[in-house]
C-alpha cells in the first residue's frame, strides 16, 4: 500500500485518526466544565493509566472540548525537573489572565491577578529546593497575599486571585497538566490545596490532568484529602470491538480492508493497547501489497513491528541503567506479566526476602519503570515490558 496515504499515527500525543474507547471520558470532562462555568464546584479530573494507552491524547481532546465551550486554556507537560511547577506557575497563571482579558481591558480584579503574579520571583536554595520569594520593591505587588514564600501557600492564593478575574469576566480557566507524577510532594500539595480554595471561593478554574498509574497513591501520601479533591479515572487496553474499529476504519476511510484473521492476530498480539495498535497498523499498511490486509502480511510484519517496539518504545526506559536496576527489571520481567511481590523478585534475584531489594524497588518507582499495584505488589508501568526485557536481556 502506498505509505504516503497510510493512515496510522503511531506518535507520542499524537490523536489517532479514529479514537475508540473514550467517549465516557470525554462526556464527564465536557460536564465538568460546564457545571464549573454555570458557577458550581466539582472535582478536578486526573487520568491515570500505563505508558501508551492515550493519556495525552485525551488531554488533547480536553482542550478542545474547553476550547468549544470558551474557555481559557492552559497545558502543561511537567518535565522530570526538580520544582518545575514553581519556576512555571506564574508564567502560566500570566498567560491565563492576558486570554481571560486583554490588558487594556483589565478591570480591578484583573489588574489584582496582574499585581499577585508579579510578585513572585523562583528562587533556587540548595538546601530547601525551589521556592517563591515576593518582591516587595514593585509598586504593582499586593502585599500580604501570596507573599509567604511558601510555595504550598501561595499557590493558592495566586489561584484564587486568577480565579476571581475569569469569574469577573465570565471566564473559565481550565489548566491540563500532564506527566503530573514528575511533581515532588510540595507541588502536589500546592495543587491540591489550591484546588481546594477553588472549592471554597466556587471559583471558575478547573485542574485537570494524567499521569501513571502510582499517582493517586502519590497525590494521598503528599496530601490527607486528596482523593476528595480530584476523580482518578484509569484508562487501559482497549476492548476488542474497539480495537479492532481503531484498525478497520481508519483504512476502510481509504478503501482498504482486513482479513478476519489478521485482524484476530494483530489485536491479541497488541492485547489492544493503543499505541500498539497504531505501530502494528502503520508497519502491515506498509507491508501489505494490496487489500485486504492478509493474516500472512500480519504475520510477516511482526519482526518489524518488534524492532521498531524495541528502539522508539521500551529501550530509551533502561538507557543508563545500573545493573542492579537492570537486573530487578530482568527478575521481574522472569515471572510473567501483571503484578508481583518484591519478595519474588529476590527469590528471582537469588536473594532473601523483599527488604534486600527494597531500595531498588524505590528507585524503579522513582523512575516511573515500575509502580505498585496494591500493597505488597509490583507491576510494569509499561505494557508488554516484560516481553520486551525477556528477549532483549534473556
Amino acid at each position: 500500500m502506498d505509505p504516503v496515504r497510510n493512515p496510522y499515527t503511531p506518535n507520542a500525543g499524537a490523536r489517532p485518526p479514529v479514537l475508540q474507547g473514550r467517549d465516557d471520558l470525554l462526556e464527564d470532562f465536557r460536564l465538568l466544565v460546564q457545571r464549573v462555568a454555570d458557577g458550581r464546584s466539582d472535582k478536578g479530573y486526573v487520568v491515570t493509566g500505563l505508558r501508551g494507552v492515550g493519556k495525552t491524547v485525551l488531554l488533547g481532546e480536553f482542550e478542545t472540548i474547553a476550547r468549544d465551550l470558551g474557555a481559557v486554556v492552559v497545558t502543561y507537560e511537567v518535565p522530570k525537573a526538580p520544582g518545575s511547577l514553581t519556576r512555571r506557575f506564574p508564567a502560566l497563571a500570566r498567560k491565563a489572565l492576558l486570554e481571560i482579558s486583554p490588558s487594556a481591558r483589565w478591570g480591578e480584579r484583573a489588574r489584582r491577578a496582574a499585581a499577585v503574579i508579579r510578585g513572585f520571583k523562583a528562587r533556587f536554595d540548595p538546601e530547601g529546593g525551589w521556592s517563591i520569594e515576593y518582591d516587595v520593591s514593585d509598586a504593582m505587588s499586593v502585599e500580604g497575599v501570596a507573599d509567604s514564600g511558601d510555595f504550598v501557600a501561595d499557590l493558592a492564593d495566586l489561584v484564587e486571585a486568577l480565579g476571581e478575574a475569569a469569574r469577573a469576566e465570565h471566564r473559565v480557566v481550565v489548566f491540563l497538566i500532564d506527566e503530573i507524577q514528575h511533581l515532588d510532594s510540595t507541588e502536589l500539595s500546592a495543587l491540591v490545596i489550591a484546588k481546594h480554595r477553588v472549592n471554597q471561593r466556587v471559583l471558575p478554574v478547573v485542574f485537570a490532568g494524567a499521569g501513571l498509574p502510582q499517582l493517586p497513591a502519590f497525590t494521598a501520601e503528599a496530601q490527607t484529602y486528596a482523593e476528595r479533591m480530584f476523580r482518578w479515572p484509569q484508562i487501559g487496553r482497549l476492548d476488542d470491538r474497539a480495537a479492532r474499529l481503531a484498525l478497520l476504519e481508519p483504512a476502510a476511510r481509504l478503501g482498504v480492508g482486513f482479513e478476519e484473521a489478521a485482524l484476530a492476530f494483530i489485536t491479541a498480539y497488541t492485547e489492544g493497547y493503543p499505541y500498539f495498535l497504531q505501530e502494528y497498523g502503520r508497519a502491515v499498511w506498509d507491508a501489505a501489497e494490496a487489500s485486504p490486509i492478509s493474516l500472512r502480511d500480519a504475520e510477516d510484519t511482526r519482526t518489524t513491528v518488534e524492532a521498531v517496539l524495541d528502539q522508539d518504545f521500551f529501550s530509551v526506559r533502561v538507557a543508563g541503567l545500573p545493573d542492579r536496576e537492570l537486573g530487578y527489571l530482568r527478575a521481574l520481567a522472569s515471572l510473567g506479566p501483571g503484578e508481583h511481590t518484591p519478595a519474588s523478585v529476590a527469590a528471582a534475584m537469588n536473594r532473601s526476602g523483599s527488604a534486600s531489594v527494597g531500595s531498588a524497588t524505590a528507585r524503579l518507582v522513582s523512575r516511573g519503570l515500575i509502580y505498585s499495584t496494591r500493597r505488597g505488589y509490583v507491576a510494569f508501568t509499561v505494557p508488554q515490558f516484560d516481553r520486551y526485557v525477556r528477549r532483549t536481556f534473556g
